[in-house]
């Protein structure tokens, strides 16, 4: 028979091992969910996933919207680089070209496939990682020409 002390002790134990196991499945849950934004600078450089979602931002490269019943195929630039973009649905009503885009999907066969696609609001905004992108790579080609 064991003892109140060690039926306590016994009891804590159990108690924080069950909640280092729920911790254990939140933050994997947490660290599957999470989504990435990269540039098409960064893409181009190789730093994207190659086997997971992420989020790729810039502007839609005026003139490259290809529109075939549902399918759209664009690009994403940050004014340095370039990515071709596809994507089965239909597009915001606010997505048009020159202006700011953030696409979720996979890089499959070097062009990104989107699952969904994020359009500007109004006039002045652009999406924050959108608009860093674009700002990151145009102080970089500013760099460059020095």
């Amino acid at each position: 028979m064991m003892k109140p002390r060690h039926k306590r002790l016994v009891l804590i134990v159990a108690a924080v091992a069950v909640l280092g196991v729920a911790v254990m499945l939140v933050l994997n849950a947490f660290r599957s969910n999470l989504v990435f934004f990269y540039t098409p600078t960064q893409i181009v450089k190789g730093e994207a996933p190659k086997d997971h979602a992420f989020r790729i931002g810039g502007l839609v490269k005026a003139g490259s919207l290809r529109r075939k019943d549902i399918v759209a195929h664009f690009i994403v630039t940050d004014t340095v680089n370039e990515t071709a973009v596809s994507y089965t649905g239909i597009l915001p009503d606010l997505f048009k070209e020159g202006r700011g885009v953030v696409a979720e999907g996979k890089l499959e066969n070097g062009q990104f496939t989107a699952t969904e696609v994020l359009a500007k609001h109004d006039e002045n905004y652009m999406p924050p990682e959108a608009k860093a992108a674009v700002d990151q790579a145009q102080r970089a080609a500013k760099t460059l020409q020095r």
